[in-house]
């Protein structure tokens, strides 16, 4: 967070050419900042600004929170997700603070390559800002949101669940139209049932449950 305070100037040349200080959080104001899809979390121990000697105001703060996230798994392994991360401060109608980004959304995107260092089951794919008023109460206030798109890694379930699956559709087609005897074919169908019904438990197991509708692997 980056803001101004003309009533917090000196002259460097007056302080021993002192351009900057740093002072913890609860010398000067500080916008109150909250994150509505916020279900918990905690911050980082880092509650220190640096004032500079032009009123210039500029604050880390370290978040590791967890959000809701509304997901369409229709299409699971192959699916796309967009979840928000809206930031705002209703304390201050739009008349008192007005919230606006410093960088642009390629910046940030790049700035998340970077810290997501994992090569694990998500990447990122897009990151879009909006930047607008909530009215609440008959005040509006400043609202940013951050639009982050993730695509699913299906390579993992493909192997997994996808290719043993057609498998034993395959196994199945075969044992039906082959000329094996009854008693061999009941027989490799039990096996072939079982194998199923593994399978079936297996991916109840790891099938996201947020969501209205179900993904298509598992109604077929």
């Amino acid at each position: 967070q980056e803001w101004k305070n003309t009533f917090a100037t000196w002259d460097p040349r007056d302080f021993c050419n002192v351009s900057k200080v740093v002072l913890p959080m609860d010398s000067y104001w500080s916008p109150p900042i909250f994150i509505l899809e916020r279900v918990n979390g905690h911050t980082s121990n880092l509650e220190n600004m640096v004032v500079m000697h032009n009123g210039s105001f500029n604050l880390t703060q370290t978040f590791q929170v967890t959000l809701t996230c509304s997901l369409m798994i229709l299409k699971f392994p192959f699916d796309t997700q967009t979840c928000n991360l809206s930031i705002g401060s209703f304390l201050y109608p739009v008349t008192d603070l007005i919230m606006k980004t410093r960088r642009t959304p390629a910046e940030m995107m790049n700035d998340s390559h970077s810290y997501f260092l994992t090569d694990g089951e998500w990447k990122f794919t897009n990151l879009s800002i909006i930047e607008y008023l909530e009215e609440l109460n008959d005040e509006k206030f400043s609202v940013i949101t951050y639009m982050i798109s993730m695509e699913r890694r299906p390579t993992l379930y493909v192997l997994n669940l996808i290719l043993p699956t057609c498998s034993l559709y395959l196994l199945d087609m075969a044992v039906l139209f082959g000329p094996s005897s009854l008693e061999e074919k009941v027989s490799l169908q039990i096996a072939i049932i079982l194998g199923s019904s593994m399978l079936a438990v297996i991916l109840n197991d790891i099938l996201p449950t947020s969501s209205n509708k179900p993904p298509i692997i598992g109604t077929h």
